[in-house]
This record gives C-alpha cells, sequence and structure tokens, in this order.
C-alpha cells in the first residue's frame, strides 16, 4: 500500500507532467499562429465585394517573411526591417498593423516602393498611367444579419430578387493592375477620397486600399479618422490572407448548437483570396 506522501509525491508528478504539456501545447500553438498561419475575422465593409462581414480567413505569415508584428501577441516595439524579407505583390489582400497601433487592417496593395500614385475621379493612377477600369455585373449580395444593407450608401440599393429574397444591389468596377491582376470594386458615390494628390513612395512603404473605396479606412485616410494615414512602411505587413475556411450570416448563436449550420454560408467556404491575372 502506498503511503500518503508517496501518492502526494506521484500526484504532484502527474500535475507537473500535465502542466509542462500544456505549456508545449501553447507555445506550439503560438508559434504556429506568429509563424506559419493564423485566422482572421472580417469585421466591417471596408473590402466589398471581396469580403464579406462574418467571413472567416487563413492568413500565412511566411510569403513576405518575419517582421515585429508577426507574433500574436502585441509584445514588439516597432524594429526596422524583416527577416526573410520578401515584398508583396501588386494585387495582394494583406494584413496590416499601422506603427503605433495594436488594430489590425485587411486591405488590398496597390502601390510598391518607389511607385509614384496619383487618384483621379475614383480612377488610380500609377507611374503616370491610369489603371484600366471596367464596368463589371452588379454584385448581389444576400441580406442578413451580417450584410443588413440598411445605412447610406447602401439603403436605397435594397432590392428584391426573383426568388423573392432580399439582395444589397452594389454596382461593380473590375479594376485591372499593371501587373494583369484583376478584382472587382465598389464606386458608390462621389466622394473627397476619390482625388488623391501625387504622392512618391519611399524604399520601404506600400499603399493600400479598400476594395470598396467608398467605405474604407485605407492609405488615403488619416490616423484621426480611423485610416492608415498615408503609406504604410513594410514592417506593419503581417501577412497575407489565402483563403476563406467558413463564413456566418450572423444569426447563430453560440449556444445553440441547431443554429450554427443555418447560419452558414455555403457558398463562400474555400474561396481563394489570391489575386487572379488577366487573361490577356
Amino acid at each position: 500500500m502506498n503511503s500518503p506522501a508517496a501518492d502526494s509525491k506521484g500526484l504532484s508528478h502527474t500535475l507537473r507532467h500535465e502542466l509542462s504539456g500544456l505549456i508545449i501545447l501553447l507555445l506550439a500553438v503560438l508559434g504556429f499562429h506568429s509563424l506559419i498561419a493564423k485566422p482572421f475575422y472580417i469585421p466591417s465593409e471596408s473590402m466589398l465585394p471581396t469580403l464579406r462581414v462574418g467571413d472567416r480567413l487563413v492568413v500565412s505569415k511566411y510569403p513576405y517573411g518575419w517582421s515585429y508584428v508577426s507574433p500574436s501577441l502585441d509584445i514588439l516595439p516597432f524594429i526596422n526591417g524583416r527577416l526573410f524579407g520578401h515584398l508583396p505583390e501588386r494585387g495582394d489582400i494583406v494584413i496590416v498593423r499601422p506603427k503605433g497601433r495594436s488594430v489590425d487592417y485587411i486591405k488590398r496593395v496597390v502601390g510598391l516602393p518607389g511607385d509614384r500614385l496619383a487618384m483621379r475621379r475614383g480612377t488610380l493612377i500609377i507611374n503616370g498611367v491610369p489603371v484600366r477600369r471596367e464596368t463589371a455585373p452588379d454584385a448581389m449580395i444576400p441580406v442578413d444579419a451580417n450584410s443588413r444593407c440598411d445605412k447610406p450608401p447602401y439603403l436605397q440599393r435594397r432590392v428584391t430578387g426573383d426568388d423573392g429574397l432580399h439582395y444589397c444591389r452594389l454596382p461593380m468596377m473590375r479594376e485591372i493592375l499593371p501587373n494583369g491582376v484583376r478584382y472587382d470594386t465598389l464606386d458608390l458615390m462621389i466622394r473627397e477620397t476619390d482625388d488623391i494628390m501625387p504622392i512618391t513612395l519611399g524604399p520601404d512603404e506600400l499603399y493600400l486600399l479598400g476594395d470598396n473605396r467608398d467605405d474604407s479606412a485605407d492609405s488615403r485616410i488619416d490616423a484621426q479618422h480611423g485610416g492608415l494615414d498615408g503609406p504604410v512602411r513594410v514592417e506593419s505587413i503581417g501577412g497575407r490572407a489565402e483563403f476563406i475556411t467558413f463564413s456566418l450570416d450572423g444569426s447563430s448563436r453560440f449556444w445553440q448548437v441547431k443554429t450554427w449550420l443555418a447560419a452558414l454560408r455555403r457558398d463562400r467556404s474555400g474561396l481563394s483570396l489570391r489575386p487572379e491575372k488577366d487573361d490577356e
């Protein structure tokens, strides 16, 4: 028969073993999130029509190397440079954390180091050449708890489809960048952000825009209004958006398992977020 002291020693050893295993597991998860990939949730409409509120993404950490924003814990001060650094491609969707802030943004890279950028009446101009834009078919986004279509400039665009369901019908413009990358944007109204004075990017700067050009706090918007406050440093890029794992319409309740499947937007799971190239 074991003595009480022996039982206590065995219990203590078991607890230490379990605790060390938990610590190793936590470190492994943190390392994976910091160096390989992490999930990301879309909370706003700034990347419509590409991304919708309720989308869950996978963001890879390694394509551009690693910087001070790579760790999943916001613990490092600004540090110049990237380890095994690579520049994003024009058109990539990236996660960015501006210097001095702790909030991640998701935007599209349109300007690379050394580019001279401007915008006139909503048309992006890169190195003196207007980016090609074409009218695309309207986006028909189903109205749900995460896509309400109930505020300007969306409210007046709410329609009923032939199936009797409500949709947010949004006019789209297809944009084709100089490298052939193409994607759809929203341009719903005339705003002051449709015009950007010419700016030349520094050797370590990128210019980022949201696909929803009238409702995006991006490089055109100052920090006081929640924007990126101009070009961002390459060190501020935290990763590249790869694909949508799943998307929820906002109707589910965590404590009601039966609502989970009903809230799933089945047509969005698995969608790639890597930019397509023009066939021409």
